[in-house]
């Protein structure tokens, strides 16, 4: 059965889906057998690639693929992805642009929205929501040093669904080492921009690791403490150990249980006072745990 326009088979709008999305997982665009499985594998939201994973020579075959798969169909359900297009102001991406909005015009598709890389011009961005249909979704991804000076203006643009960090080619802009350590202050600022704007919390940057779950828990666990709301994934295999990171740990959900016991008057737990923002902190873990009071 076909959802609603705008409605997932869970009943989520695109835009709820995307906003609340702890893995983005990249599939390339011009590899449509894999589609399927990226949906499968158990994603927050799949992203089917147009961009850097898809060669120049391939990329009219890959926004085929990409349009045949959003489709809906007679034989099966359409894969609901997120598309990240070409640039704007590449030679690909009004033709990206142009297709997707008609499909997703089409009664049944199973586009979710459209991330648009490499975003950098509020002015431009604000005409891509104009021309979008409102229930999708739209997802600026900041690469550059001019996109992170921007992302309020960028993150205020009406209809934004949540920003998203592009830490390798941001680090080759500022010609910076790619270590998280000299990022933190791009990271920081997309986080508050996208506090201070009202949106969801942004999303980060994959790690480049695959078969190192440490090193991908430690990259999770470093964007859960910043304050960003869910993380890119490039492979399936990433998928468990980053959403392993953004979860509450036992320990963190013993803590919040007992300062939620004190909640009602002045109070100490293991040497800690207890006050609104502390108690406000504890139900946020106890609601990411599934255990709201």
């Amino acid at each position: 059965m076909t959802a609603p326009a705008g409605l997932t088979a869970a009943g989520l709008t695109a835009r709820e889906t995307v906003a609340s999305a702890i893995t983005a997982l990249f599939v390339p665009g011009d590899r449509p057998e894999r589609f399927a499985k990226a949906a499968a594998a158990g994603a927050g939201v799949v992203i089917i690639d147009l961009e850097d994973a898809v060669a120049p020579d391939a990329k009219s075959a890959a926004l085929t693929a990409a349009l045949e798969a959003v489709a809906p169909s007679d034989g099966g359900a359409p894969v609901r992805a997120l598309v990240r297009v070409n640039p704007q102001g590449s030679a690909h991406y009004d033709a990206d642009i142009t297709l997707l909005l008609s499909a997703a015009r089409t009664p049944g598709s199973g586009l979710l929205g459209i991330m648009v890389p490499k975003t950098e011009d509020p002015g431009a961005l604000r005409q891509l929501r104009a021309d979008m249909p409102k229930y999708l979704a739209l997802v600026p991804l900041i690469e550059s040093a001019l996109g992170v000076i921007n992302a309020l203006e960028l993150a205020r643009v009406p209809g934004v669904t949540r920003l998203a960090f592009g830490a390798i080619d941001f680090a080759l802009d500022i010609d910076a080492d790619g270590g998280d350590r000299f990022l933190d202050h791009a990271r920081a600022h997309l986080v508050l921009a996208s506090r201070a704007a009202g949106i969801a919390a942004p999303l980060d940057s994959p790690s480049t690791d695959i078969k190192d779950t440490a090193r991908v828990a430690e990259s999770a666990l470093l964007a859960r403490n910043f304050g960003f709301g869910g993380k890119l994934c490039i492979h399936p295999a990433q998928l468990a150990t980053v959403h392993g990171g953004f979860a509450p740990t036992e320990a963190d959900v013993e803590w919040a249980l007992s300062v939620i016991g004190t909640e009602g008057g002045a109070a100490q737990v293991d040497g800690q006072m207890i006050d609104r923002p502390v108690t406000e902190r504890a139900k946020r873990i106890l609601q990411r745990a599934g255990k709201e009071q």
